[in-house]
């Protein structure tokens, strides 16, 4: 069966992005990390050249795109575990309907916002 509001309509899908864009958000932290580790003592313009050079502007909208992934596919399990008709009654699927459009627009706007920073 496919979900009309799951990220890719298939679970196993959606488990796949949930891994893979951990993994890029670990390693991603620990690119940061060890930068702030060997550079003691940094300065607003050594992290400015560092974040604006075009691997690490790549890689931190490869990031931002994961968050955007593994949030969404958090929020919806979530929200589809845990408001349900049962515990409810009939108006979990308009309560639902209405957090899983706040998120996405959430998730959008701040996706948005990090490609802002990152690209213009």
């Amino acid at each position: 069966m496919k979900s009309a509001t799951g990220l890719t309509g298939s679970g196993t899908r959606d488990w796949v992005v949930q891994r893979i864009s951990a993994i890029v958000l670990a390693v991603y932290t620990l690119v940061i990390l060890g930068w702030i580790m060997t550079h003691n003592g940094f300065t607003y313009d050594d992290w400015y050249h560092f974040m604006m050079r075009l691997p690490m502007r790549i890689f931190s909208l490869i990031a931002m795109l994961s968050l955007a992934g593994h949030a969404w596919v958090g929020v919806w399990t979530v929200l589809t575990d845990y408001i349900t008709s049962r515990q409810m009654g009939s108006s979990a699927t308009g309560l639902r309907f209405v957090l899983q459009a706040a998120m996405v627009i959430a998730i959008l706007v701040f996706t948005l916002w990090g490609i802002q920073i990152f690209w213009v």
